[in-house]
């Protein structure tokens, strides 16, 4: 497992967690079989906005002598008296189901407490003026809740609910088909999304990211909008490549599941290129660098995508980006002008003149 921190919390979290919307599947033996491999594997993030009720009650006596090597994001907003999953924005039914949660988890705290699934203004207006913001705060300060998220498909929304400063943590829909508007979720344009992501990086928010594979359609030919299926792996590290990301969430039926996708941190790196979506590149994405680094090796030993990201931070303020440039082993006045990254870059983006512009930039 590789970790990342959340510079809001100190949280070190495992680049890959868990998602629950499939676990319910398993029969109780496997369910057990299946948390247990994970948590062996060093899985420590989990999001508990699950399909079905029954799986309060199997992490409660899974993780119940562990409790404090795990996290949970626990959904304010996620509806479980019926046993299956529902959604409200009503206070009293959000209490209900949080106390339920937590008595059947075992626990007596949350570790990221979620607005849940705030995609339009006027839900997230029902949330702040109908109590259920209140009552989540309530939980914050009596320590219940030590962290306040947020997951969202939209990011006018989302933009929109980090400007109270509450969240620490941002649940967010990202695959390649999103991004570039293919997909029940494909809200917003390519530079809509990635000025979330670089908004998030810039203030330490952490986002963890839901639907990495858009509920299958990319890995099925047939159903991927680039003609061609992409594997688990390369949409994780689509994901992870993304400004601001901690962890992905990938749905996890069984221990079959769990090591397939397990199975991505011993993968070549040829096995992780997603360059193939270069083919689908919309107009306000041509040009850019994604920082997918399918452009390495660099003859002159530059990281290309690290030296851009840091640039755009470092242009929308993040007071760090600077900082992380300059301890770059080779920073972008180190080009050589050969033009390999020109050449290879399936996104047409001019590296060699970014090079010049962010050696400018930076004073050196």
């Amino acid at each position: 497992m590789e970790y990342r921190i959340n510079r809001r919390t100190g949280d070190k979290i495992g680049v890959i967690g868990m998602g629950t919307a499939y676990i319910p599947e398993a029969d109780e033996k496997e369910f057990a079989a299946t948390l247990e491999y994970v948590f062996e594997q060093g899985v420590n993030y989990y999001d508990l906005a699950t399909a079905d009720g029954c799986s309060f009650p199997a992490f409660g006596s899974a993780f119940a002598g562990v409790r404090d090597k795990v996290f949970y994001q626990i959904h304010f907003g996620a509806d479980y008296s019926r046993g299956e999953y529902g959604w409200t924005t009503k206070a009293d039914e959000i209490r209900r189901s949080v106390e339920w949660q937590l008595k059947n988890l075992k626990t007596d705290y949350i570790d990221y407490a979620f607005i849940h699934c705030i995609d339009e203004l006027s839900d997230w207006g029902k949330y702040r003026t109908g109590g259920a913001l209140d009552y989540l705060l309530e939980m914050k300060k009596a320590g219940v809740a030590r962290h306040i998220g947020l997951s969202s498909h939209d990011p006018a929304t989302a933009q929109a609910v980090l400007d109270t400063g509450l969240v620490d943590m941002l649940m967010f829909s990202i695959n390649p088909g999103y991004d570039y508007s293919h997909g029940d979720y494909a809200n917003g344009s390519a530079e809509e999304r990635m000025r979330l992501y670089r908004r998030c990086e810039r203030d330490g928010i952490g986002i963890s990211v839901m639907k990495a594979f858009s509920g299958g359609q990319l890995l099925n030919e047939k159903t991927s909008p680039f003609g061609k299926a992409l594997t688990p792996r390369q949409c994780i590290r689509y994901a992870l490549d993304k400004p601001g990301v901690l962890t992905v969430l990938p749905g996890i039926r069984n221990r079959e599941d769990a090591r397939g996708l397990l199975g991505y941190f011993g993968a070549a790196e040829e096995e992780k290129d997603y360059s193939v979506i270069s083919s689908l590149t919309p107009a306000d994405a041509a040009g850019k660098c994604v920082y997918c680094n399918h452009c390495q090796p660099c003859p002159a030993g530059i990281d290309v995508g690290a030296v851009n990201k840091y640039y755009d931070l470092a242009r929308i303020g993040d007071e760090l980006a600077a900082d992380h440039y300059k301890n770059l082993s080779k920073t972008a006045s180190d080009c050589i002008g050969c033009g390999h990254c020109n050449r290879r870059c399936p996104f047409h983006a001019d590296q060699v003149g970014r090079m010049k512009e962010i050696a400018a930039y930076f004073g050196k």
